[in-house]
């Protein structure tokens, strides 16, 4: 990402304008162009350290050991060599901000796309989720309203049934215990097979 946000040898001027302001670890300065692009650039140490070792080597900046660390300060050349190239500075500093504009609207541009995206799969979802609860409606629908209509077969059947037995009872004229008793069994019988089918199948 370098050469798309520092023109060759920018990057080490810079660091020399970052050291300027207080010295640094060098994580501290990958933090800090962090930050100066409000995180849309983040160097690698493999970009800055081999910057810095050329840095000392210029004697433009010295590295002092801090326990396992080094801190980098610049040094009286280092200044100097700013001081030179202030103007290349401030063109930097202007090539930076227009870095962090169209780096910042790249980012705006993935997020507002993959918002879309996102928005995009949530609306299929829905229309899927919406489509499953039409079929389970129109599925649950028609088994009631195929439950009503066996239920009324069913009672249908029961009239005809006593409407035929009335018949024939009025036929035959005159009845016996005997009759009655046989008709009133199997009545009960015919109601406790069909409660015990209902209770098989749920219903």
């Amino acid at each position: 990402m370098t050469p798309a946000v520092f023109a060759h040898g920018t990057l080490r001027l810079y660091l020399l304008s970052l050291l300027s302001e207080t010295s640094m670890h060098g994580y501290e300065l990958m933090q800090a162009l962090d930050e100066r692009f409000g995180g849309t650039y983040k160097p690698s140490a493999g970009t800055i350290y081999p910057r810095l070792a050329k840095l000392e080597d210029e004697g433009l900046v010295t590295k002092l050991k801090d326990g396992r660390r080094a801190i980098y300060a610049i040094t009286e050349a280092g200044r100097s060599e700013l001081q030179a190239r202030r103007s290349e500075l401030d063109a930097i500093e202007v090539d930076v901000t227009d870095s962090v504009r169209r780096l910042a609207d790249e980012v705006r541009s993935s997020v507002s796309e993959a918002m879309r995206s996102l928005r995009a799969d949530l609306a299929s979802a829905a229309r899927e989720a919406q489509s499953e609860g039409q079929r389970f409606t129109s599925e649950a629908k028609g088994s009631r309203s195929s439950s009503r209509e066996l239920l009324q077969d069913a009672e249908l059947a029961i009239a005809e049934f006593r409407q035929q037995l009335r018949a024939d009872l009025r036929e035959a004229g005159a009845l016996d215990y005997e009759t009655v008793k046989q008709l009133k069994a199997r009545l009960k019988e015919v109601r406790a097979e069909v409660r015990a089918q209902l209770k098989a199948t749920g219903t």
